[in-house]
């Protein structure tokens, strides 16, 4: 079980080490990755110019909201957000030398080219939320949940990368289908589930369980009650839900892969 991990180690740093031979050029891009991903936060304040709330959350609970979903979403692109690059390797003909080399092609795939600039989209999240949190005075009997519903929410963006790329076993021009289900979902559980409608909002909480990266996790912290009147227990299914939705990953990724038949080049 070590070994994969042990194998995406080293080649991560494999990348980065070649990476910081430009320490200026890397800089910048970390820095870049920061202030780009800050113009979404500077949105959000400029809504919170002519309003008091969005969607009944005030601009701390938001800034919350914001800040967990950034930190699970960045983590989770900056470890298996190269996944969904799987058709390009297909169409090169270089995942074919994935599949000889004595290393799991998956983690091949995750690592590949690791873009540390995604350390800037990270830092950002984690700034945001460090500020949010102390204004929110979250006692800790709730506080627990916090750390929990980051790290659901990066095995549920990582499973939803998964599946995304195992999709493309099949269908080699089908990367947009799973964005719109990453970097969709991380724009929309950016915001409070409430300024969107009822039935999105039950999509993302029993079909793609993308409710349960902050909203339904963040309720409890939060105390606040649900809109919908959904049951409270929800509020603790993210790991049954992240779980679920990595094994189910796994198992496409494996027929995927039992599937492939190479390029033939």
């Amino acid at each position: 079980m070590l070994e994969p991990v042990r194998t995406y180690v080293l080649l991560a740093v494999t990348w980065i080490r070649a990476a910081a031979q430009y320490p200026v050029s890397m800089a910048m891009l970390v820095i870049g990755s920061f202030l780009v991903t800050g113009l979404e936060l500077a949105a959000i304040a400029l809504i919170f110019t002519h309003t008091a709330s969005l969607g009944g959350f005030t601009l701390p609970e938001v800034m919350f909201l914001y800040g967990t979903s950034g930190m699970s979403f960045a983590l989770a692109d900056l470890l298996f957000g190269n996944v969904d690059k799987l058709s390009q390797h297909v169409k090169a003909g270089t995942f074919d030398a994935m599949l000889i080399r004595p290393a799991s092609p998956f983690v091949q795939m995750a690592v590949d080219r690791f873009s540390f600039q995604r350390f800037g989209r990270t830092a950002q999240a984690v700034t945001v939320l460090a500020v949010a949190l102390p204004q929110l005075h979250v006692p800790w009997q709730r506080a627990w949940m916090v750390p929990l519903m980051v790290l659901c929410g990066i095995v549920l963006f990582a499973a939803i990368w998964t599946l995304g790329g195992a999709l493309q076993f099949l269908l080699t021009d089908a990367p947009e289908i799973a964005n719109a289900f990453t970097y969709g979902g991380g724009q929309l559980t950016q915001f409070p589930l409430t300024v969107f409608g009822t039935d999105l909002v039950r999509a993302v909480t029993f079909i793609v369980p993308l409710a349960f990266v902050n909203w339904q996790p963040g309720l409890y912290v939060l105390d606040r009650a649900d809109p919908l009147g959904l049951p409270y227990w929800l509020r603790f299914m993210g790991p049954a839900a992240a779980l679920t939705l990595a094994c189910l990953a796994g198992l496409a990724w494996r027929a995927g892969l039992r599937r492939y038949r190479s390029t033939g080049s």
